[in-house]
Protein backbone atom coordinates (compact mmCIF):
# COMPACT_ATOMS: atom_id res chain seq x y z
CA UNK A 1 0.00 0.00 0.00
CA UNK A 2 3.20 2.18 0.40
CA UNK A 3 4.27 3.96 4.00
CA UNK A 4 3.61 7.18 2.49
CA UNK A 5 0.21 7.35 2.96
CA UNK A 6 0.38 9.00 6.38
CA UNK A 7 2.66 11.51 5.58
CA UNK A 8 0.56 12.81 2.74
CA UNK A 9 -1.08 15.78 4.39
CA UNK A 10 -4.38 17.39 2.77
CA UNK A 11 -5.36 20.74 2.60
CA UNK A 12 -5.28 23.11 6.46
CA UNK A 13 -8.64 24.05 6.47
CA UNK A 14 -8.81 26.86 9.27
CA UNK A 15 -12.22 27.43 10.56
CA UNK A 16 -14.16 30.41 11.37
CA UNK A 17 -18.04 31.39 12.77
CA UNK A 18 -20.18 34.09 12.65
CA UNK A 19 -22.42 35.59 15.15
CA UNK A 20 -25.19 34.49 12.77
CA UNK A 21 -24.26 30.68 13.44
CA UNK A 22 -22.73 30.35 10.04
CA UNK A 23 -19.53 28.65 9.85
CA UNK A 24 -16.80 28.85 7.30
CA UNK A 25 -13.74 27.17 5.84
CA UNK A 26 -10.81 28.14 4.11
CA UNK A 27 -7.93 26.29 2.53
CA UNK A 28 -5.34 28.02 1.22
CA UNK A 29 -4.13 26.38 -1.94
CA UNK A 30 -1.77 28.95 -3.97
CA UNK A 31 -1.21 26.57 -6.81
CA UNK A 32 -3.34 28.01 -9.50
CA UNK A 33 -5.10 31.90 -9.44
CA UNK A 34 -8.29 29.80 -8.79
CA UNK A 35 -11.22 29.49 -5.91
CA UNK A 36 -13.59 26.90 -5.89
CA UNK A 37 -16.83 28.73 -3.45
CA UNK A 38 -19.25 26.19 -1.77
CA UNK A 39 -22.38 26.63 0.29
CA UNK A 40 -23.46 23.09 2.24
CA UNK A 41 -26.44 23.04 3.96
CA UNK A 42 -27.98 20.04 6.42
CA UNK A 43 -30.78 19.98 3.86
CA UNK A 44 -31.70 16.51 2.13
CA UNK A 45 -33.95 14.34 1.71
CA UNK A 46 -33.94 12.97 5.56
CA UNK A 47 -35.29 15.87 6.83
CA UNK A 48 -38.06 15.35 4.84
CA UNK A 49 -41.82 13.15 5.87
CA UNK A 50 -44.20 12.04 4.02
CA UNK A 51 -46.38 14.25 2.17
CA UNK A 52 -43.29 16.93 0.79
CA UNK A 53 -40.78 14.31 -0.62
CA UNK A 54 -38.96 15.51 -3.20
CA UNK A 55 -38.90 19.79 -1.65
CA UNK A 56 -35.72 19.53 -1.38
CA UNK A 57 -34.48 18.89 -4.46
CA UNK A 58 -37.14 21.49 -6.18
CA UNK A 59 -35.73 23.89 -3.60
CA UNK A 60 -32.16 23.48 -5.08
CA UNK A 61 -34.13 24.35 -8.16
CA UNK A 62 -35.59 27.37 -6.79
CA UNK A 63 -32.61 28.49 -5.30
CA UNK A 64 -31.75 29.82 -9.23
CA UNK A 65 -35.05 31.53 -9.79
CA UNK A 66 -34.35 35.32 -8.58
CA UNK A 67 -34.01 38.27 -5.81
CA UNK A 68 -35.02 41.47 -5.45
CA UNK A 69 -31.95 42.28 -7.35
CA UNK A 70 -31.14 39.45 -9.18
CA UNK A 71 -33.89 38.25 -11.83
CA UNK A 72 -34.19 34.83 -12.44
CA UNK A 73 -31.63 32.37 -13.90
CA UNK A 74 -29.40 36.03 -13.69
CA UNK A 75 -27.36 34.10 -11.31
CA UNK A 76 -25.61 31.71 -13.48
CA UNK A 77 -25.41 34.02 -16.51
CA UNK A 78 -23.21 36.50 -13.91
CA UNK A 79 -21.14 33.72 -12.82
CA UNK A 80 -20.46 32.37 -16.87
CA UNK A 81 -19.55 36.08 -17.72
CA UNK A 82 -17.15 36.64 -15.31
CA UNK A 83 -15.28 33.18 -15.83
CA UNK A 84 -16.90 30.67 -13.58
CA UNK A 85 -18.44 27.57 -13.52
CA UNK A 86 -21.78 26.84 -11.34
CA UNK A 87 -23.89 24.00 -10.27
CA UNK A 88 -25.82 22.48 -7.19
CA UNK A 89 -26.98 19.24 -6.04
CA UNK A 90 -28.86 17.31 -3.61
CA UNK A 91 -28.36 14.37 -1.92
CA UNK A 92 -29.65 12.62 1.01
CA UNK A 93 -28.08 14.26 3.45
CA UNK A 94 -27.08 17.90 2.39
CA UNK A 95 -27.79 19.98 -0.38
CA UNK A 96 -24.47 21.81 -2.01
CA UNK A 97 -23.87 24.82 -3.83
CA UNK A 98 -20.97 26.03 -5.70
CA UNK A 99 -18.92 28.09 -8.28
CA UNK A 100 -15.48 27.20 -9.34
CA UNK A 101 -14.09 30.78 -10.59
CA UNK A 102 -11.13 33.15 -10.84
CA UNK A 103 -9.59 34.14 -7.67
CA UNK A 104 -10.28 37.72 -8.05
CA UNK A 105 -13.84 36.74 -9.00
CA UNK A 106 -14.29 35.26 -5.09
CA UNK A 107 -16.41 38.39 -4.27
CA UNK A 108 -18.77 38.31 -6.91
CA UNK A 109 -19.84 34.94 -5.71
CA UNK A 110 -19.51 35.73 -1.87
CA UNK A 111 -22.30 38.95 -2.43
CA UNK A 112 -24.73 36.69 -4.85
CA UNK A 113 -24.38 33.30 -2.56
CA UNK A 114 -25.45 35.61 0.42
CA UNK A 115 -28.31 37.45 -1.27
CA UNK A 116 -30.25 34.69 -2.64
CA UNK A 117 -29.92 32.82 1.49
CA UNK A 118 -31.07 36.08 2.60
CA UNK A 119 -33.49 37.52 0.06
CA UNK A 120 -34.76 34.52 -2.19
CA UNK A 121 -38.21 35.40 -4.41
CA UNK A 122 -40.68 32.33 -4.17
CA UNK A 123 -43.43 33.35 -6.61
CA UNK A 124 -46.33 31.13 -7.75
CA UNK A 125 -45.08 32.07 -11.41
CA UNK A 126 -41.33 30.35 -10.65
CA UNK A 127 -42.72 27.44 -8.59
CA UNK A 128 -45.38 25.99 -11.17
CA UNK A 129 -42.85 25.56 -14.10
CA UNK A 130 -39.78 24.44 -12.02
CA UNK A 131 -42.04 22.05 -10.26
CA UNK A 132 -43.00 20.18 -13.93
CA UNK A 133 -39.43 20.37 -14.31
CA UNK A 134 -38.70 18.08 -11.48
CA UNK A 135 -41.38 15.92 -12.37
CA UNK A 136 -39.80 15.37 -15.70
CA UNK A 137 -37.08 14.76 -14.23
CA UNK A 138 -37.97 12.09 -12.19
CA UNK A 139 -39.44 10.12 -15.01
CA UNK A 140 -36.68 10.62 -16.97
CA UNK A 141 -34.10 9.03 -13.89
CA UNK A 142 -36.31 7.21 -12.49
CA UNK A 143 -39.54 5.42 -14.56
CA UNK A 144 -38.29 5.84 -17.68
CA UNK A 145 -34.64 4.89 -16.63
CA UNK A 146 -33.48 0.88 -16.75
CA UNK A 147 -33.19 0.26 -12.82
CA UNK A 148 -34.65 3.50 -11.19
CA UNK A 149 -37.62 1.87 -9.54
CA UNK A 150 -35.80 -1.47 -8.89
CA UNK A 151 -33.21 0.83 -6.89
CA UNK A 152 -36.60 2.83 -5.37
CA UNK A 153 -38.27 -0.22 -4.19
CA UNK A 154 -35.03 -1.52 -2.53
CA UNK A 155 -34.54 1.27 -0.50
CA UNK A 156 -38.15 1.33 0.32
CA UNK A 157 -38.08 -2.19 1.26
CA UNK A 158 -35.23 -2.30 3.45
CA UNK A 159 -35.97 0.82 5.47
CA UNK A 160 -39.50 0.66 7.51
CA UNK A 161 -38.94 3.77 9.38
CA UNK A 162 -36.17 6.18 8.29
CA UNK A 163 -36.60 8.65 5.37
CA UNK A 164 -33.82 7.04 3.53
CA UNK A 165 -37.00 4.73 2.10
CA UNK A 166 -38.03 7.33 0.17
CA UNK A 167 -35.93 8.85 -2.78
CA UNK A 168 -34.01 12.20 -3.28
CA UNK A 169 -36.48 13.31 -5.77
CA UNK A 170 -39.11 12.61 -4.10
CA UNK A 171 -42.90 10.73 -4.97
CA UNK A 172 -44.59 12.14 -8.03
CA UNK A 173 -47.75 12.66 -5.95
CA UNK A 174 -46.26 14.44 -2.70
CA UNK A 175 -44.12 16.92 -6.07
CA UNK A 176 -47.76 17.30 -7.28
CA UNK A 177 -49.28 18.46 -4.28
CA UNK A 178 -46.16 20.94 -2.65
CA UNK A 179 -47.50 24.30 -2.09
CA UNK A 180 -45.66 27.75 -2.18
CA UNK A 181 -46.26 27.89 1.47
CA UNK A 182 -44.16 24.32 1.92
CA UNK A 183 -41.05 25.82 -0.13
CA UNK A 184 -41.69 29.35 2.57
CA UNK A 185 -41.35 27.27 5.49
CA UNK A 186 -38.81 24.88 4.09
CA UNK A 187 -36.48 27.92 3.34
CA UNK A 188 -37.18 28.93 6.62
CA UNK A 189 -36.36 26.38 8.62
CA UNK A 190 -33.26 25.05 6.76
CA UNK A 191 -31.79 27.96 4.64
CA UNK A 192 -30.73 29.89 7.75
CA UNK A 193 -27.15 30.91 8.44
CA UNK A 194 -26.70 28.26 11.38
CA UNK A 195 -28.08 25.39 9.15
CA UNK A 196 -24.97 26.11 6.21
CA UNK A 197 -21.27 25.71 6.22
CA UNK A 198 -19.61 28.26 3.70
CA UNK A 199 -16.29 26.66 2.45
CA UNK A 200 -13.41 28.20 0.41
CA UNK A 201 -10.10 26.49 -1.48
CA UNK A 202 -8.16 27.79 -3.60
CA UNK A 203 -5.67 31.15 -4.29
CA UNK A 204 -6.82 33.53 -1.72
CA UNK A 205 -5.45 34.70 1.90
CA UNK A 206 -8.07 33.21 4.63
CA UNK A 207 -8.31 36.39 6.37
CA UNK A 208 -9.69 38.05 3.07
CA UNK A 209 -12.61 35.42 2.97
CA UNK A 210 -13.49 35.74 6.35
CA UNK A 211 -13.90 39.80 5.93
CA UNK A 212 -15.99 39.23 2.52
CA UNK A 213 -18.20 36.46 4.45
CA UNK A 214 -18.59 38.47 7.10
CA UNK A 215 -19.79 41.48 5.43
CA UNK A 216 -22.06 39.94 3.11
CA UNK A 217 -23.69 37.40 5.19
CA UNK A 218 -23.35 38.86 8.75
CA UNK A 219 -26.34 41.41 8.31
CA UNK A 220 -28.59 37.67 7.76
CA UNK A 221 -30.53 37.04 11.04
CA UNK A 222 -30.03 34.32 13.04
CA UNK A 223 -32.25 31.62 13.98
CA UNK A 224 -32.34 27.91 16.18
CA UNK A 225 -31.46 25.11 14.03
CA UNK A 226 -34.72 22.85 12.41
CA UNK A 227 -35.07 20.26 15.28
CA UNK A 228 -34.61 17.00 13.90
CA UNK A 229 -36.58 14.31 14.56
CA UNK A 230 -35.04 11.28 12.61
CA UNK A 231 -36.53 7.55 13.43
CA UNK A 232 -33.62 5.22 14.42
CA UNK A 233 -34.76 2.16 11.67
CA UNK A 234 -34.30 -1.09 13.41
CA UNK A 235 -31.91 -3.95 12.79
CA UNK A 236 -33.05 -6.48 10.22
CA UNK A 237 -34.42 -9.81 11.13
CA UNK A 238 -34.37 -11.78 8.01
CA UNK A 239 -34.32 -11.15 4.63
CA UNK A 240 -36.16 -9.18 2.58
CA UNK A 241 -37.42 -9.84 -0.82
CA UNK A 242 -39.76 -8.61 -3.79
CA UNK A 243 -40.32 -9.23 -7.28
CA UNK A 244 -40.66 -5.58 -9.79
CA UNK A 245 -42.26 -6.34 -13.10
CA UNK A 246 -41.17 -3.91 -15.75
CA UNK A 247 -40.59 -3.85 -19.76
CA UNK A 248 -36.98 -5.07 -19.97
CA UNK A 249 -34.48 -6.71 -22.33
CA UNK A 250 -32.11 -8.54 -19.17
CA UNK A 251 -32.97 -9.57 -15.77
CA UNK A 252 -31.23 -8.37 -12.64
CA UNK A 253 -31.15 -8.25 -9.05
CA UNK A 254 -30.29 -5.94 -6.70
CA UNK A 255 -29.59 -5.96 -3.24
CA UNK A 256 -28.51 -4.12 -0.26
CA UNK A 257 -26.86 -4.70 3.47
CA UNK A 258 -27.48 -1.98 6.17
CA UNK A 259 -24.49 -0.66 7.04
CA UNK A 260 -23.16 2.02 9.77
CA UNK A 261 -22.67 6.21 8.89
CA UNK A 262 -20.23 8.48 8.10
CA UNK A 263 -18.67 8.30 11.68
CA UNK A 264 -18.06 4.63 11.61
CA UNK A 265 -14.58 3.00 11.36
CA UNK A 266 -16.21 -0.18 9.38
CA UNK A 267 -16.90 2.07 6.27
CA UNK A 268 -13.25 1.20 5.33
CA UNK A 269 -12.49 -2.24 5.22
CA UNK A 270 -16.06 -2.12 3.41
CA UNK A 271 -14.77 0.21 1.15
CA UNK A 272 -11.90 -2.31 0.92
CA UNK A 273 -14.02 -4.84 0.51
CA UNK A 274 -16.38 -3.65 -2.02
CA UNK A 275 -12.97 -2.99 -4.21
CA UNK A 276 -12.02 -6.92 -4.04
CA UNK A 277 -15.56 -8.04 -5.52
CA UNK A 278 -15.89 -5.62 -8.78
CA UNK A 279 -13.38 -2.65 -8.61
CA UNK A 280 -11.88 -3.18 -11.95
CA UNK A 281 -10.58 -6.22 -14.78
CA UNK A 282 -8.81 -7.81 -11.80
CA UNK A 283 -11.55 -8.28 -8.97
CA UNK A 284 -13.76 -11.26 -8.33
CA UNK A 285 -17.02 -10.17 -10.15
CA UNK A 286 -15.16 -9.27 -13.41
CA UNK A 287 -12.97 -12.77 -13.25
CA UNK A 288 -15.73 -14.68 -12.22
CA UNK A 289 -19.10 -13.17 -13.69
CA UNK A 290 -18.24 -10.99 -16.55
CA UNK A 291 -15.22 -11.79 -18.26
CA UNK A 292 -16.95 -15.56 -18.98
CA UNK A 293 -20.32 -14.12 -20.11
CA UNK A 294 -22.20 -14.47 -17.27
CA UNK A 295 -22.93 -11.02 -16.29
CA UNK A 296 -23.18 -7.93 -18.28
CA UNK A 297 -22.09 -6.32 -15.31
CA UNK A 298 -22.09 -6.78 -11.59
CA UNK A 299 -20.92 -4.61 -8.70
CA UNK A 300 -20.00 -3.81 -5.03
CA UNK A 301 -20.56 -0.19 -4.10
CA UNK A 302 -20.14 1.72 -0.23
CA UNK A 303 -19.89 5.22 -1.30
CA UNK A 304 -16.28 6.68 -1.26
CA UNK A 305 -15.23 9.87 1.18
CA UNK A 306 -17.19 12.41 1.14
CA UNK A 307 -20.16 10.48 -0.18
CA UNK A 308 -20.64 8.18 2.61
CA UNK A 309 -24.30 8.74 4.40
CA UNK A 310 -24.85 10.98 7.74
CA UNK A 311 -26.67 7.75 9.16
CA UNK A 312 -27.00 3.65 8.59
CA UNK A 313 -26.88 3.12 5.13
CA UNK A 314 -26.52 0.63 1.98
CA UNK A 315 -24.00 -1.68 0.55
CA UNK A 316 -25.50 -2.03 -2.54
CA UNK A 317 -24.64 -5.61 -4.42
CA UNK A 318 -25.89 -5.95 -7.98
CA UNK A 319 -25.86 -8.04 -10.91
CA UNK A 320 -27.11 -8.00 -14.82
CA UNK A 321 -27.46 -11.52 -15.77
CA UNK A 322 -26.55 -12.33 -19.72
CA UNK A 323 -29.17 -14.40 -21.74
CA UNK A 324 -26.64 -17.20 -21.05
CA UNK A 325 -27.70 -18.00 -17.54
CA UNK A 326 -30.98 -17.27 -15.28
CA UNK A 327 -31.09 -14.92 -12.94
CA UNK A 328 -31.38 -17.47 -10.23
CA UNK A 329 -28.29 -19.11 -11.05
CA UNK A 330 -26.34 -15.91 -11.19
CA UNK A 331 -28.01 -14.68 -7.99
CA UNK A 332 -26.68 -18.10 -5.99
CA UNK A 333 -23.45 -17.57 -7.56
CA UNK A 334 -22.87 -14.23 -6.60
CA UNK A 335 -23.86 -14.98 -3.09
CA UNK A 336 -21.24 -17.97 -3.24
CA UNK A 337 -18.67 -15.54 -4.12
CA UNK A 338 -19.30 -13.31 -1.00
CA UNK A 339 -19.55 -15.46 1.14
CA UNK A 340 -16.20 -16.89 0.41
CA UNK A 341 -15.26 -13.25 2.27
CA UNK A 342 -16.62 -14.41 5.30
CA UNK A 343 -15.14 -17.86 5.37
CA UNK A 344 -11.59 -16.68 4.54
CA UNK A 345 -8.94 -13.70 4.89
CA UNK A 346 -8.15 -11.77 1.61
CA UNK A 347 -4.44 -13.34 0.14
CA UNK A 348 -2.05 -10.66 1.45
CA UNK A 349 -1.31 -9.77 -2.11
CA UNK A 350 -5.01 -9.14 -2.75
CA UNK A 351 -5.39 -6.61 -0.33
CA UNK A 352 -2.63 -4.82 -0.57
CA UNK A 353 -3.88 -4.31 -4.48
CA UNK A 354 -7.29 -3.21 -3.95
CA UNK A 355 -5.81 -0.99 -0.78
CA UNK A 356 -3.73 1.01 -3.50
CA UNK A 357 -6.80 1.27 -6.01
CA UNK A 358 -8.66 3.08 -3.14
CA UNK A 359 -5.74 5.25 -2.26
CA UNK A 360 -5.04 6.24 -5.85
CA UNK A 361 -8.99 6.33 -6.31
CA UNK A 362 -8.91 9.22 -3.55
CA UNK A 363 -5.42 10.91 -4.45
CA UNK A 364 -6.79 11.55 -7.41
CA UNK A 365 -10.20 12.96 -6.80
CA UNK A 366 -7.60 15.35 -4.37
CA UNK A 367 -6.00 17.11 -7.71
CA UNK A 368 -9.21 19.52 -8.05
CA UNK A 369 -10.26 22.83 -5.93
CA UNK A 370 -13.36 21.52 -5.75
CA UNK A 371 -13.06 18.14 -4.39
CA UNK A 372 -10.71 19.50 -1.65
CA UNK A 373 -13.67 22.09 -0.63
CA UNK A 374 -16.23 19.01 -1.37
CA UNK A 375 -14.37 16.96 1.42
CA UNK A 376 -14.41 19.38 4.12
CA UNK A 377 -17.84 21.24 3.76
CA UNK A 378 -19.67 17.49 3.69
CA UNK A 379 -18.04 16.20 6.36
CA UNK A 380 -18.85 18.93 8.32
CA UNK A 381 -22.25 18.65 7.53
CA UNK A 382 -22.84 15.19 7.52
CA UNK A 383 -20.16 14.14 10.60
CA UNK A 384 -19.85 17.40 12.57
CA UNK A 385 -16.44 17.46 12.21
CA UNK A 386 -14.40 18.62 8.74
CA UNK A 387 -10.84 17.25 10.46
CA UNK A 388 -11.98 13.64 10.49
CA UNK A 389 -11.01 14.09 6.88
CA UNK A 390 -7.52 13.36 7.93
CA UNK A 391 -7.96 10.54 8.92
CA UNK A 392 -9.16 9.22 5.68
CA UNK A 393 -5.71 8.24 4.50
CA UNK A 394 -4.18 6.78 7.84
CA UNK A 395 -7.68 4.34 7.81
CA UNK A 396 -6.94 3.22 4.77
CA UNK A 397 -3.32 2.37 5.55
CA UNK A 398 -4.83 0.37 8.72
CA UNK A 399 -7.10 -2.20 7.01
CA UNK A 400 -6.30 -5.41 7.94
CA UNK A 401 -7.12 -8.91 6.35
CA UNK A 402 -9.06 -9.90 9.60
CA UNK A 403 -10.88 -6.45 9.44
CA UNK A 404 -12.16 -7.14 6.62
CA UNK A 405 -13.12 -11.16 7.30
CA UNK A 406 -15.06 -9.09 10.49
CA UNK A 407 -17.02 -6.86 8.57
CA UNK A 408 -18.12 -9.25 5.83
CA UNK A 409 -19.36 -11.67 8.81
CA UNK A 410 -20.76 -9.00 10.75
CA UNK A 411 -22.78 -6.92 7.99
CA UNK A 412 -23.23 -9.36 4.94
CA UNK A 413 -25.18 -11.69 6.60
CA UNK A 414 -28.56 -13.29 4.62
CA UNK A 415 -30.54 -11.94 7.77
CA UNK A 416 -29.52 -8.23 6.95
CA UNK A 417 -30.30 -8.26 3.23
CA UNK A 418 -32.62 -6.26 1.12
CA UNK A 419 -33.38 -8.10 -2.55
CA UNK A 420 -35.38 -6.52 -5.77
CA UNK A 421 -35.74 -8.87 -8.60
CA UNK A 422 -35.97 -7.20 -11.58
CA UNK A 423 -38.80 -9.79 -14.08
CA UNK A 424 -39.34 -8.62 -17.95
CA UNK A 425 -42.69 -8.60 -19.16
CA UNK A 426 -44.20 -7.66 -22.34
CA UNK A 427 -45.31 -4.44 -23.10
CA UNK A 428 -49.48 -5.85 -22.54
CA UNK A 429 -48.73 -7.15 -19.41
CA UNK A 430 -46.62 -3.79 -18.50
CA UNK A 431 -49.73 -1.97 -19.57
CA UNK A 432 -52.10 -4.40 -17.42
CA UNK A 433 -50.02 -3.71 -13.98
CA UNK A 434 -51.16 -0.11 -14.61
CA UNK A 435 -49.33 3.44 -15.08
CA UNK A 436 -45.89 4.30 -12.92
CA UNK A 437 -45.51 7.67 -11.98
Amino acid sequence: FGGDAIRIRLVEFIEHGLANGLSVLVGEVHTLPRVSYQVHFAAGSRHERPGITGITHLFEHMMFKGTEQVGPEEFSRIIQANGGTLNAFTTTDNTSYYENLPADKLELAVRLEADRLGNLRLTPETLEPEREVVRSERKMRAVNSPFGLLIEQLFALAYEQHPYRWPVIGWDQDLKNLTLEDCREYYRLHYSPANGVVVVAGDVPADEVFRMVEKYYGPIPSQPRPRSAIPEEKPQRGEKRAVFKKVSQVAAFFAGFHIPGITHPDLFPLQVLCSALSAGRSSRFFEKFEKPGKAVEARAEVGYPPFLTMDPGLLQIYAIASPAISLDTLEKEIWEEVDKLRQEPLPAEELTKVKKQARASFLQALETLFFKGLLAGIYQVRAGNFRLIDSILPNYEAVKAEDLLRVARKYLRPENRTVITLQPVSQSEHEELGEVE
